[in-house]
């Protein structure tokens, strides 16, 4: 029911934090994965991780904002491994500011980023999905498409977005056999959230006070979720946005 061989996935910001996490689930399932993100050095040790998992890996360099490029991964898996099971929309950027000290170019960047290229890379895989009689796509949202935060509104958008995009997506190709969930991480140990420590004063203490597990996550907490969510254990769920939070969505 969890296995993955024979299956393909690719993985936006595969290379680090949660895409890493999932990338090494989906490896250790049985899956190809394609690790795609723009730093290639980082890409390189991720594929190689991954293929001392067992796993044939391949790293591409790719801006997933850019449409051309875009289409070009998925182009590139469908030429090294005949097709494209799964899809894992991971890549994601934060600037920490309130919404007055933004600018219009920082918006961008962030919901770019974020949302838009969810959405391209969804447009680009679907073609190959649909042919070969269905698929999976893996949104990652956030705690923050639950929460408002002051030092977080573009990135709040984005993933808010991220869960309205995945029930969209979901009712329009569950005819194709094609199943659509969100994951949304909670305070997981990453680069990305070690800057939040360094930024938001009292940020550790509070996620260790509400969390009921009493710690972070780590990127080995993802891997489970994404494997559920990537093989025939999940055919019968779409449209989903589930947290994976050690229970901090739900303290009062």
């Amino acid at each position: 029911m969890f296995d993955l061989k024979a299956r393909v996935a690719i993985v936006t910001g595969g290379n680090g934090g949660i895409g890493l996490g999932m990338a090494r689930g989906l490896a250790a399932a049985g899956a190809g994965v394609v690790v795609a993100a723009r730093n290639a050095e980082k890409s390189k040790r991720a594929v190689a991780e991954l293929e001392a998992l067992g796993a044939i890996a391949l790293a591409v360099s790719v801006d997933v904002t850019d449409e051309a490029a875009v289409r070009g991964l998925v182009s590139t898996t469908q030429a090294r491994f005949g097709r494209l099971d799964i899809l894992i929309n991971n890549a994601g950027t934060n600037i920490r500011k309130p919404i007055h000290e933004y600018t219009l170019a920082e918006w961008h960047r962030v919901l770019d980023t974020n949302l838009t290229s969810a959405f391209l890379c969804s447009h680009a895989a679907y073609p190959l999905m649909k042919q070969a009689g269905g698929g999976k796509v893996i949104n990652i949202g956030s705690m923050m498409s639950i929460f408002g935060a002051s030092f977080a509104p573009a990135y709040a958008a984005s993933k808010g977005g991220i869960v309205q995009l995945t029930k969209s997506m979901a009712t329009a190709w569950a005819a194709d056999n094609i199943q659509v969930n969100a994951v949304l991480p909670g305070w997981i140990e990453t680069d990305l959230t070690a800057d939040a420590k360094r930024e938001v004063p009292g940020l550790n203490e509070n996620v260790l006070r509400r969390t009921p597990a009493k710690r972070w996550g780590t990127i080995e907490d993802m891997a489970g979720i994404a494997v559920f969510l990537a093989s025939s254990a999940s055919d019968f769920v779409t449209g989903a946005a589930i947290p994976v939070d050690g229970g901090y969505s739900i303290q009062g």
